[in-house]
């Protein structure tokens, strides 16, 4: 095994490490279709999750994975840790790193976080979702999902529907996708498109719902109320839904849905469309676990295309 490399956003991963990633993904897919689904992977290392926002989908799916890869895991939240009584981000992360860990996943509502964690460790980091900077794991799972379930990824056309202004995963996903051959479109409300978006990372830049139409794949961004403040960047949730809810009406056949979660039924999209078996939100969760087990993998392992990481599994 090589040195730890961390994994802080989706620019820190050429074409090539993107289709690495993905590859042993698929491999331990298949172990994980076995009845014992433990491998000794990455036995004998250790990971902590520190968690300082709240979180489901991706807390659980990398303690799972970790676990699965037979890892000694820690997993802290933000509530009860001494950061509540005014300890820092470099402060804890020196105190964790006497217990010489192998990998922080680090989920923090401050952009820059992970980054600035690593200063303080020689542990492997790995973003899990720093305020509204990145989500490079979702992307890959995203990345993914379609692979799987639709085909190559490139000549596609993707088109982010919403919230971008206070998606990480809007910004890691139109990396993503763009970096795999995807053409990436976005279409949102003025307020909520980051200024430079088309310059900064290439996407084209829409308020009309109904440029939709071509896109292969529609991706829904949630609205995130928690970041909004005081609002104005909307009229009102119920103005936002009539005007931009990604709904059965607004979709040609075909098409296929995203969502990362957790979702705001009936107001970013209809409930009937996210449970409509056509939709792929619910192998993104699904795949969450396995893209997880390849990121921590990776960022410790002498990865290779060549399967080996699923022979070490086996």
């Amino acid at each position: 095994m090589s040195g730890p490399r961390s994994l802080l956003g989706i620019a820190d991963l050429p074409a090539d490490a993107i289709g690495r990633i993905l590859s042993t993904a698929e491999g331990f897919g298949s172990v994980m279709d076995r009845d014992i689904k433990k491998v000794p992977t990455l036995r004998g290392r250790t990971v902590v999750n520190l968690f300082l926002e709240p979180s489901t989908r991706t807390s659980t799916s990398f303690e799972l994975a970790a676990k699965r890869l037979s890892a000694d895991v820690v997993g802290i939240k933000g509530a009860g840790t001494s950061m509540d009584k005014g300890e820092t981000l470099k402060d804890t992360i020196l105190t964790l790193e006497a217990y010489d860990p192998d990998v922080f996943v680090i989920r923090h509502p401050q952009v820059g976080a992970c980054a600035l964690a690593g200063r303080y460790t020689d542990a492997a980091v790995v973003n899990a979702g720093d305020g509204t900077g990145e989500h490079p794991t979702q992307a890959l799972l995203d990345l993914y999902t379609v692979q799987r379930e639709i085909g190559p990824v490139a000549g596609l056309h993707v088109a982010f529907v919403g919230d971008v202004l206070h998606s990480r995963v809007a910004r890691s996903g139109i990396q993503g996708f763009r970096r795999m051959g995807a053409r990436v479109s976005v279409i949102a409300p003025p307020t909520l498109v980051p200024r430079h978006l088309g310059t900064g990372l290439g996407a084209e830049v829409s308020a009309d719902i109904r440029d939709i139409s071509d896109a292969d794949i529609v991706y829904v961004l949630r609205m995130q109320l928690e970041r909004m403040g005081n609002g104005g960047f909307v009229p009102s949730l119920e103005e936002y839904a009539r005007m931009y809810q990604v709904n059965h009406a607004r979709l040609r056949p075909g098409q296929r849905v995203m969502h990362a979660g957790p979702v705001n039924r009936g107001v970013e999209i209809s409930g009937a469309l996210v449970d409509d078996p056509g939709s792929l939100i619910e192998a993104q969760a699904a795949n969450g676990l396995v893209v997880r087990m390849a990121v921590l993998y990776d960022v410790l392992a002498e990865a290779a295309a060549d399967g080996s990481a699923v022979r070490e599994a086996a």
